[in-house]
Parts: C-alpha cells; structure tokens; sequence
C-alpha cells in the first residue's frame, strides 16, 4: 500500500494516530508533500514508516514553504518514485498554480502530481496529467482533515481519499502510460 499525507505542522512529533498511524505503519511508501515544520517530527514520521527498520517502508518526503532548515538540508524540494507502473513527482505546491503543476507533470513524465500546501484533500484527473492532493491529516484548517491511500491492481493503482477515522472522501484510479 502506498498512504500520501502532508501539511503535518508539528514542532516534536508526527500527530499520528489511529487509522492514518496504523497506515503509514503498514505502507510499502509514505509519499510526504512537506511542511513537517521541524526535524523532530521529520524523524518521527521516518521512523513510523519504517525508514529505519529492516523490511520496513520507505518515505520519500519533499520540503514546504513551513518547514525549518534542519528538514530543508535532508529533502530535496521535488521528488519522483515509480509504483505499479505509476510515476508520482512530488512537491509541496506552494510556488506552483495549475499549469506549472501541469508542467512540472509533464517534465517529469509523471503520471501524477502529488501536491500539498493547500491544506483540501482533493483527486483532480482532468488535466495534462493528474493531481492528488491529500489534505492534512494532522493540521486541516478550514477542510476535512485527510490522507489518501493506495493499493495495487491489475491495471495500476486503486485509491482513496480517507478522513483519519476511515470516512471516504473521493475513490479513485490511476495507471499509468502504457
């Protein structure tokens, strides 16, 4: 399973709990699109998925606009990682509007985009290419709070948009170019 969060904004730990926690916990990859806020919680999300344990999940994790120069110097600000045949480029968002996400997707070869920032859990497949972003599990503002989830399927990845306590949001699907 792949979980996508972001906007965590914690100052010493990851405010994982419940379902998002069991999740992260039992990913194969935690996509992170920025703004931890500190080192401490970087590591403290790192260490849930398993980044550290033999056998355990990867994070891959990019910097936001809110993140601290302790997180800056260990993520870069642009990622991309290939699952199911899908490739996913991930940003935080904060210097990019629609098209230069598209444009950053297309550059990239991405089949999605997955951005933060905004705080609003949303799937957007209707452009060039498409745009997951997961909300805030931990900090939601004004929206629901969200994560997303991802499994595998024969013909790429199934997905869901989840509030913390398992409520779906949006279901979704993506494969990748043949």
């Amino acid at each position: 399973m792949i979980v996508v969060v972001s906007d965590t904004h914690g100052t010493d730990g990851h405010r994982l709990e419940g379902r998002v926690l069991d999740a992260v916990r039992g990913a194969e990859l935690v996509l992170h699109a920025g703004d931890f806020t500190t080192e401490a919680v970087y590591e403290a999300l790192r260490a849930e998925a398993g980044d550290d344990r033999d056998g355990g999940g990867e994070l891959v994790a990019v910097a936001g606009n809110n993140d601290d120069t302790g997180v800056r110097a260990r993520v870069e600000r642009t990622r991309v990682v290939e699952r199911a045949g899908v490739r996913f480029v991930v940003v935080h968002g904060h210097e990019h509007d629609e098209t230069t996400l598209s444009l950053l997707g297309r550059q990239e070869g991405a089949d999605v985009v997955v951005v933060g920032h905004s705080h609003r859990a949303r799937w957007d497949p209707g452009g060039a290419v498409a745009v997951l972003n997961p909300g805030s599990y931990a900090d939601p503002r004004w929206n629901r709070p969200a994560y997303a989830e991802l499994e595998q399927t024969a013909e790429g990845l199934s997905g869901r948009l989840l509030t913390p306590d398992g409520d779906v949001l949006e279901a979704f699907s993506v494969t990748g170019e043949p």
